[in-house]
């Protein structure tokens, strides 16, 4: 498998992925580390984005879920569970409100089949806001997405603008340049 500059400075670096460095520069260009306590990361394995909070803000707590493992990080609590059962993990449940942060490189396995996968994506997303808006902080909290460009990132971002205050579209440097990968942040002033 080709290892692009990206992989090998994150090797170099000590990081899990290629991902952290799409992670920092929509944290610096959305000035989204100030007042960071609590952050849940969505779809986290196999970790780079946790690691990069966990080493950027370092007084905030990590909580982590994904079907796939995770080896430990420490100050990261992972949960092995699908975001649709998020509600049973009792330390999440119990910060509702409280996270100041949600991140999601959350994507669903590609098919191949175009419809299929638009499906596929927009369902995780709007399960990924729906999340984010029962958990974030109602006065102050961010969220950063995942999603691709298609016929259903129109809809996404409506569904996002009645949410949050702010809504941008972000694709970082290090998202591969044939890749339809962007980001979506949205603040809650």
């Amino acid at each position: 498998m080709y290892a692009d500059n990206w992989s090998i400075k994150a090797k170099n670096a000590g990081y899990r992925s290629r991902a952290i460095y799409k992670l920092e520069e929509i944290l610096q260009k959305t000035k989204s580390t100030t007042g960071i306590r609590n952050v849940l990361d969505i779809g986290s394995a196999p970790g780079g984005w946790s690691q990069l909070i966990r080493s950027k803000i370092k007084n905030s707590n990590v909580y982590a879920i994904d079907i796939l493992d995770m080896p430990n990080i420490e100050g990261v609590r992972f949960f092995n569970v699908s975001i649709e059962n998020i509600d049973s993990i009792t330390e999440i449940r119990e910060l509702k409100d409280k996270f100041d942060l949600v991140i999601s490189d959350l994507a669903p396995n590609i098919s191949g089949i175009a419809a299929v996968d638009n499906e596929n994506i927009y369902d995780l997303n709007v399960l990924t806001l729906n999340t984010a808006i029962k958990y974030l902080n109602s006065n102050k909290g961010s969220l950063i997405m995942k999603t691709f460009q298609n016929n259903k990132l129109k809809s996404l971002r409506k569904k996002m603008e009645l949410s949050f205050e702010v809504v941008q579209t972000l694709k970082p440097a290090a998202s591969k340049k044939q890749s339809g990968e962007i980001f979506l942040y949205g603040a809650i002033k």
